[in-house]
């Protein structure tokens, strides 16, 4: 137990930093009466070695409380306790007898706040207003880190979004299988996802999207899974406890401070394979729910600041997010909160950008109303703040009570300040319906495939505005999606209430897998459809981990409480579907190879003889389509001999039809000749050739193209 010597310390930065001779330690609280820090001899300490009052006349700035604790430093181990009025409908919720969390903490140790608080349900107390925990030996505590690390000259890669390739990933279940090849101390852990790097870049993608590693508590469901009877989890993450601090349960390190460095060393060693570090994080909520949640450290340092409350009685919570509560984004003192998480995370972990979960929140006002477009709020902020300049910002532009922004996302207040890129549910959407083969469908694709000039040309965007994604976390993955007509997510515990019914899915004659071999081809075919115009498509291409080698949830649309193989990157799909591998690999490859798959700008109509079109539709007979009888079949050529590059011109033509058909091909200028690149019907390694290795057609003019198969040529 070291000796406690003390002065006043300095309210900045807020947080614990290690100071030449100790470690200041800095928190806001308006309206606390009087704050404690609690002190810890270890992770598994029952009670605090220390608990120092500060003095309000010595401690206090202002509306921060701070205190140098000298001789202390890297390791230190610290809660707080804060008092206050407990006045609900005034919006404040102190409770002397919480232990609360920093929220600028930078590491927590192992435990559960939810075992903790459970077990303090069961002696009679409820959540928020309980008496104080009597053993605190499976609560977490915070932990002081040191910034030191030897990053080698490693900073940020921030690719252009034209040229990024986004492979979004759950960092556990990527290697949390025996059959991922990692050993089993670094399963699931951020050096066993670091060994797959070479994976990843062999793959051709840029960019990896993880799940939520920011710090949560995976034990705050209480489902079981009613066929084996075992307690689910909250697997995704998104449930945030600690906005600067990486998970602790991702480490094979867990000891204090250990999962920082751990973190640090997968970002180098990423960032050495060429692989940019995009997190997925969520500011629009918190674990600490509604009036009958938990009191873990918002609610109990200023409850009214950090969450948006009714006007008309602020002891409940507006709901924006369908968690409990939603986060005061546009409040000043939690806008600045954000921004110095985000910062903290580009300046100090090295990541590359960041995928805002439910984004709209963010553009709420106090009043829950959204800000006019052309107002300050945070995401205003957020694309002008000079030290994320250079770093990619993608919103989830909705959220759970209504607000749909897709293509209007307000990111800026001056024009040509709209930094941000959105999720583009509407491409998921059509794509789906297209290669599903519903009527009708072919106009709605064609203007995903273009780039999605409707949602963004209008207010100067471009088409790397659009996030491109035909699946992800949420929802089926590409194998499922051409294998159920229905969800099937018995597993979750909730009698298969949860999950979205309409999945845009086709099961092609079979519910679940199946051996027939004329089902199983067309599943194949549907499936390479989807991965060719995921990434010939204008904008920026997002594949779903593992849907290169047909991972399956088994029908679960909703898989965020199973920390099991539903989850879980099964690898040897990797060996028993390599040519589907290979297959998403090429197509990457021509991606990154070709500039006319990855545009900086929008085509331009054209209607001067003397100029070729940068994009050409067609119908079967080579002729400018009749958009109102094009009902199951598209087609179109992009003219790179125009470009600035002597680009090779492509034609892209799908029958999404039940019958063959014969096509007719558009003829080629300068003496180039249509070669060979990929058909979607024939079996690996015939369905698409490499870059380079095009080979010519004997049949320059015609063109068999089966049933639900898709073609791509190339004129050079």
């Amino acid at each position: 137990m070291p000796d406690v010597i003390t002065n006043a310390g300095t309210p900045l930065a807020l947080g614990a930093s290690i100071t030449k001779n100790g470690v200041n330690f800095s928190i806001y609280s308006r309206d606390a009466s009087a704050v404690s820090i609690c002190l810890f001899d270890d992770d598994m300490a029952k009670q605090p070695y220390a608990v120092i009052p500060l003095d309000p006349v010595v401690n206090r700035t202002g509306d921060i409380w701070h205190i140098k604790f000298c001789g202390l430093g890297e390791g230190t181990l610290y809660l707080y306790k804060v008092d206050g009025p407990y006045e609900p409908t005034r919006g404040l919720r102190f409770n002397k007898n919480k232990y609360l969390f920093d929220p600028y903490a930078k590491a927590f140790t192992q435990g559960s706040v939810f075992r903790s608080y459970n077990r303090q349900h069961k002696q009679g107390f409820s959540a928020n207003e309980g008496g104080e925990l009597q053993d605190l030996s499976d609560f977490p505590k915070c932990v002081v880190v040191s910034d030191d690390f030897d990053w080698e000259g490693d900073r940020p890669l921030n690719y252009p979004l034209e040229k990024s390739i986004i492979y979004e990933a759950h960092l556990k279940g990527f290697t949390a299988s025996p059959s991922s090849g990692v050993a089993p101390q670094i399963a699931g852990t951020y050096k066993g996802f670091a060994q797959k790097a070479e994976y990843l870049r062999d793959l051709g993608v840029t960019s990896v999207e993880l799940l939520p590693i920011f710090e949560f508590d995976e034990n705050e469901t209480a489902n079981t899974n009613p066929r084996t009877g075992e307690t689910l989890v909250n697997y995704w993450g998104y449930s945030t406890i600690g906005f600067f601090a990486p998970k602790t349960g991702y480490a094979a390190d867990r000891s204090p401070g250990g999962p920082v460095r751990e973190f640090k060393q997968m970002v180098k060693d990423l960032h050495k394979a060429g692989l940019e570090v995009i997190l997925d994080v969520v500011y629009n909520h918190t674990a600490e729910g509604n009036e009958r949640g938990y009191t873990f450290e918002f609610r109990g340092l200023q409850n009214d600041v950090y969450y948006s409350l009714p006007q008309n009685d602020k002891q409940y919570y507006m709901n924006f997010s369908g968690c409990g509560n939603s986060v005061n984004c546009n409040h000043p003192l939690t806008g600045q909160f954000i921004l110095d998480s985000l910062r903290y995370w580009v300046l100090n972990m090295h990541v590359d950008g960041f995928r805002f979960d439910l984004a709209s929140i963010l553009t709420r006002a106090p009043s829950g109303a959204p800000i006019p477009y052309d107002m300050p709020s945070l995401t205003a902020i957020i694309s002008q703040d000079p030290v994320l300049a250079k770093t990619k910002i993608i919103a989830e532009p909705w959220d759970c009570a209504g607000l749909y922004q897709l293509g209007g996302f307000p990111g800026g207040t001056l024009p040509g300040d709209n930094r941000w890129s959105e999720w583009n549910g509407r491409f998921r959407d059509d794509i789906r319906r297209f290669i599903r083969g519903d009527e009708d469908a072919v106009t709605a694709a064609a203007t995903r495939i273009a780039g999605s000039s409707d949602c963004y040309n209008h207010s100067g965007r471009a088409p790397t505005a659009s996030i491109n994604f035909i699946t992800a976390h949420d929802g089926f993955t590409l194998n499922d999606l051409v294998t159920y007509n229905h969800k099937h997510n018995e597993e979750n515990g909730e009698e298969n209430r949860d999950g979205s019914d309409d999945n845009l899915s086709y099961n092609h004659g079979y519910e679940g897998e199946c051996t027939n071999p004329k089902i199983q081809s067309l599943r194949l075919r549907k499936i390479k459809n989807y991965l060719i115009y995921l990434f010939v498509s204008q904008g920026v291409p997002m594949l779903l981990g593992g849907d290169e080698m047909r991972r399956t949830q088994d029908g679960n649309n909703n898989a965020y409480c199973q920390d099991n193989a539903i989850s879980w990157i099964n690898w040897n799909l990797a060996q028993i579907n390599s040519g589907l591998v290979r297959f998403t690999k090429n197509l990457i490859a021509y991606r990154r190879t070709h500039s006319v798959f990855s545009r900086t700008r929008f085509f331009t109509d054209t209607y001067d003889k003397d100029t070729v079109p940068e994009i050409v539709w067609y119908d079967i007979n080579a002729k400018n389509p009749d958009w109102t009888k094009q009902k199951r079949f598209l087609a179109f050529k992009l003219n790179g001999a125009e470009s600035s590059d002597g680009e090779n011109d492509f034609y892209i033509a799908t029958n999404s039809d039940i019958y063959d058909l014969t096509i007719t091909l558009p003829a080629l200028s300068n003496g180039r000749k249509w070669h060979f690149v990929a058909d979607t019907s024939l079996p690996s390694p015939e369905d698409i050739l490499e870059p380079g290795n095009e080979e010519p057609l004997r049949e320059q003019r015609r063109y068999v193209l089966l049933s639900g198969a898709t073609v791509i040529l190339t004129g050079k």
